[in-house]
């Protein structure tokens, strides 16, 4: 076994336990914080298979802005920072089936492959990868980034009762709204 082995099996047991601790935690926040660590852990993974654009974009994209904007979300929309006695059901059912379908796709791939080593195809290069995301690819990324921006937008809008609240002409403003001479009560 070499040192790139043990590094991906380290790597790799972070990335499995993070992940199992973001399902089984009964605090939201710290459910986010093991996704970043997991999603870290993936990156790692990334760069020991010299996958270097793959393992940053994982950082800058995941890490950086999906983990940042569930937290956003969490924050904005009021949701219990503390744990939860709601989310306190038992975990049998959801490890049964998790454990099954490990155990299936394991066995899948070892009868798929045996252990006969793959040819590898010819490494992509950053350029081919752009022209590939930003040529046929383009349509399905803008697409994602409205979503998320909508997503992130109401979020806000669900967090702020005042926003789209109807008053009365005769109604007094509440503490806090900004009266039209600029002074705020």
């Amino acid at each position: 076994m070499t040192g790139v082995d043990v590094l991906l099996l380290a790597l790799g047991a972070v990335a499995v336990g993070a992940g199992a601790l973001v399902v089984t935690t009964r605090h939201l926040v710290r459910a986010g914080l093991h996704l970043v660590v997991c999603l870290g852990a993936l990156a790692g993974l990334y760069l020991v298979l010299t996958a270097e654009l793959i393992a940053w974009v994982q950082v800058l994209i995941y890490v950086g802005a999906v983990v940042v904007l569930l937290l956003f979300a969490v924050m904005l929309t009021r949701a219990p920072i503390g744990a939860s006695d709601d989310l306190d059901r038992p975990g049998w059912p959801a490890a049964l089936v998790g454990g099954g379908t490990g155990l299936g796709l394991s066995v899948l791939l070892v009868d798929a492959y045996r252990w006969t080593t793959v040819e590898l195809p010819e490494a992509g290069t950053a350029e081919r990868l752009g022209a590939e995301i930003f040529g046929s690819w383009v349509l399905p990324f803008e697409l994602l980034s409205v979503l998320l921006l909508s997503a992130l937008v109401g979020a806000i809008v669900i967090s702020r009762p005042d926003i789209g609240a109807r008053r009365e002409p005769g109604d007094r403003p509440e503490r806090g709204d900004v009266r039209g001479n600029g002074d705020v009560r």
